[in-house]
């Protein structure tokens, strides 16, 4: 039972750090918009133009 709870825990640990991660990188970007724009997730390795990957970056 013990270990049904710690994976729960970790799982959770886990999850809330991704989350705590996005926002410090938000809040990052918008504290320095000199570096760029904000990458949002799903855009991986394309240009993004109004929500919309058409052409891949280099």
């Amino acid at each position: 039972m013990s270990i049904y709870i710690t994976t729960i825990a970790l799982i959770f640990v886990i999850l809330l750090g991704g989350i705590v991660v996005d926002r410090l990188y938000r809040l990052f970007a918008a504290r320095n918009p000199q570096l760029g724009p904000f990458r949002k997730s799903g855009c991986g390795s394309c240009s993004c133009h109004g929500g919309s990957c058409d052409t891949p970056s280099r």
